[in-house]
């Protein structure tokens, strides 16, 4: 007759049920972490985006002014398509067309709700410089206020 050994148990070897739980939970917050960090990038990404085309459609009205220096500009308003690019037009029709050309670039880049604005200040005694402020604004995603940019030129 032969006599068994016990057998010995071995250690077993790999991840309890607590541990694999546990990393699980770790690796969710990093990847929830990430998703904010994204979201938020885009966020940002898109602001900056508005942000650059305020700055250059601003410059194109502020290069409309000055290239139309008999006009007034400060209150005409939205304008009406003049077609003065193939037609000779005055100094004002040909600003109320850059008013509609620009409102047109306004709608197609700019957020709906946006605002703009030129203010024009005579120059004083013995200056016969004119200020004009151009200003935008528009409604930003997760913020109260909205953003804006004004740019300010003397002719």
């Amino acid at each position: 007759m032969t006599i068994r050994k016990p057998q010995q148990r071995r250690p077993i070897a790999g991840f309890t049920l607590i541990e694999v739980l546990v990393a699980l939970v770790v690796i969710t917050v990093g990847m929830l972490g990430v998703a904010v960090l994204f979201v938020e990038g885009i966020r940002l990404n898109r602001t900056s985006l508005y942000r650059t085309t305020a700055v250059a459609l601003a410059a194109d009205m502020a290069e409309r002014i000055r290239a139309n220096q008999g006009a007034v500009y400060a209150g005409i308003g939205p304008g009406a398509n003049g077609n003065c690019a193939a037609a000779p037009c005055t100094p004002d029709q040909l600003a109320g067309d850059d008013w509609w050309r620009w409102r047109q670039a306004l709608d197609a880049y700019l957020p709906s709700g946006y605002v703009v604005q030129i203010e024009r200040t005579p120059g004083g005694p013995g200056n016969t410089m004119n200020r004009f402020d151009i200003s935008l604004s528009w409604p930003e995603v997760g913020s109260p206020d909205p953003a804006s940019y004004t740019l300010t030129m003397q002719l």
